[in-house]
């Protein structure tokens, strides 16, 4: 029998993955991993970890398989918790939850599994994998779960070829209600649980709270900057090459307080994030304001009103070498080359018709069509029809 390590996490998807594995054959173990110990920046009596260990060890009791819980606060803290903090210092927005995955659950995880004798991890994520086989090699795939109300292939779009190897995906192929129709059959205490929103594994948290823990607040100017400016009137210059066309195109614009008027202050530019609209509080306007770009030297957010503000919206955008990443190893482009894609910017957006084109410093991703809030520290991701090959952090 092949050993399974399940991540419990207390939710019904793990629960479900749990059983199905073991109804496979496989030998399950179930391991909560507890992330997060400071309980003042979490909302209480929304699912707080205890709740949450407690739901995943009363699911190992039901399916009769060994459970225990790992505390990996240490590791949490050191890979997300102060990069997180690093990101929105420098005026970037992290995805924990791309970063949980690739840091914590299919690696330092991973490892501990791998030392318990496992052969596999599996988790409750809705995606799918498949293996390509040609002579003697497996190359592995990461495909689009079945229920395209709930894909999360986009959360895992860092894994790597390795990791991928070691994976399972037990829920991949089932949708929603299928897996709760499941839980509800084996009687799981999770079968009606609410998903959990909120950070990786930490359950929900006040982002804002938890964020001035370290990054104190320090009041701002709100500039909101009119549609009719003459920064988004300028025509496109005349381009010696591609690559100069592709710089203009994901630039960032260069706002000024003078470019507009102040509207209201704010206690913090690293608070916000590009497309925000909540927090603001600035009245007397027909349509919401949103913010189009965040000054973390000056200290100052940039707004605009409406969502069709012609800040928001931009048609290309560009990865460093050193943040992009292929989880199809063989298709990874050269300089020069290009690539027909689907792409999306953020979780559950619908994907998007985009080309990749490659150039010595790293990878430009052009939109078919102006995608809005752009935001540098988010993950692009690109597929091939469901199949998830390549990623890259915005920069």
């Amino acid at each position: 029998m092949e050993r399974v390590i399940v991540g419990l996490s207390g939710g019904v998807d793990s629960s479900v993955a749990a059983y199905l594995l073991k109804q496979q054959g496989y030998e399950v173990i179930g391991l909560f991993m507890k992330n997060w110990h400071d309980d003042s920046v979490t909302i209480s009596n929304e699912c707080p970890w205890l709740d949450d260990s407690n739901d995943a060890m009363l699911v190992a009791d039901k399916l009769g398989i060994p459970f225990q819980t790992i505390d990996l606060s240490e590791q949490y803290k050191e890979r997300i918790v102060d990069y997180m903090f690093k990101e929105y210092e420098n005026g970037r927005t992290p995805n924990p939850d791309v970063l949980c995955n690739r840091e914590i659950k299919f690696d330092i995880f991973m490892k501990i599994a791998m030392e318990l004798g496992a052969d596999y991890v599996a988790t409750g994520h809705y995606c799918r994998k498949g293996v390509i086989e040609s002579n003697e090699t497996k190359t592995y795939q990461l495909l689009a779960g079945v229920d395209a109300n709930k894909d999360q292939s986009y959360f895992l779009c860092q894994l790597s070829q390795d990791q991928l190897a070691k994976s399972l995906f037990p829920i991949g192929e089932l949708t929603k209600p299928e897996v709760r129709k499941i839980a509800t059959e084996q009687d799981l205490v999770t079968a009606e649980k609410k998903d959990s929103q909120g950070l990786c594994f930490i359950g929900k948290v006040k982002l804002p709270d938890f964020l001035q823990q370290q990054l104190k607040p320090k009041a701002g100017k709100i500039v909101e900057i009119p549609k009719e400016n003459i920064i988004y009137t300028t025509e496109e210059p005349n381009f010696n090459t591609n690559q100069e066309r592709l710089e203009f195109l994901s630039r960032k614009l260069d706002y000024h307080v003078e470019d507009g008027k102040v509207v209201g202050t704010h206690q913090g530019a690293h608070y916000f994030t590009k497309g925000q609209r909540k927090g603001l509080a600035v009245g007397g306007h027909t349509e919401p304001l949103f913010v189009i770009e965040t000054d973390v030297v000056e200290n100052v957010i940039y707004t605009g009103e409406g969502k069709q503000h012609p800040g928001l919206y931009k048609k290309a955008l560009f990865v460093k070498n050193e943040e992009l990443h292929w989880i199809r190893e063989d298709l990874a482009l050269n300089p020069d080359e290009t690539m027909p894609v689907l792409a999306r910017i953020r979780y559950r957006q619908p994907l998007q018709k985009a080309t990749l084109y490659k150039v010595e410093s790293g990878l430009y991703v052009e939109f078919d069509n102006p995608q809005s809030a752009i935001t540098e520290g988010q993950f692009v991701a690109w597929y091939l029809e469901d199949e998830l090959v390549g990623s890259g952090v915005i920069s």
